[in-house]
């Protein structure tokens, strides 16, 4: 049996954009290049994905606009509305030494630098201040900002997040 390929969001369709099946899709990351024209790209909506090519694609203020393959009027158009953009994994480019992406952040172990565990990573989000590590203990959540002084070390293949808490930043 073969494994489907893991996919990635990486924005979500917000609205329509004038009447040509232009549609305004809010990106994850702000600075992402994979969506552009000609892109293969999967729309997850209503319960169903949808594999859909980018006949075009442009920034617009915070918004990437695109429209899709065979989507060309604003009525058509406005059936995408809310559906999350994804991409396969593996057509991610890979991250510069030293970085990861947030959805193999999932699932790590995060430990002290002193071993004690502190829970499991079940997200990360972005903030205007910097990334920030949801960590679910004993049916607690932790947010662990992720900054160099609280996060010492990622170890993709070993499967854990070190990190150097600041006072109180563990307390219940």
């Amino acid at each position: 049996m073969t494994e489907a390929p893991r996919t990635v969001a990486l924005g979500r369709v917000v609205n329509t954009h004038g009447v040509r099946g232009e549609l305004r899709l809010l990106p994850y990351n702000p600075a992402t290049e994979i969506l552009r024209t000609g892109a293969l790209v999967s729309l997850d909506h209503r319960g169903t994905t949808t594999p859909m090519r980018l006949a075009s694609a442009r920034p617009h203020r915070n918004f990437i606009l695109v429209t899709l393959e065979g989507v060309d009027s604003m009525a058509a158009a406005e059936e995408w509305i809310g559906a999350e953009v994804l991409v396969a994994a593996d057509e991610l480019p890979a991250p510069s030494p030293g970085e990861a992406y947030h959805f193999q952040l999932v699932g790590l172990t995060v430990q002290t630098a002193a071993g004690e565990t502190v829970g499991v990573v079940h997200e990360m989000f972005t903030t205007p201040a910097h990334d920030v590590c949801a960590v679910r203990r004993e049916g607690q959540e932790i947010l662990i900002p992720w900054v160099p002084e609280i996060v010492r070390e990622v170890d993709l293949e070993g499967g854990r997040i070190v990190i150097e808490p600041l006072p109180g930043l563990l307390d219940e």
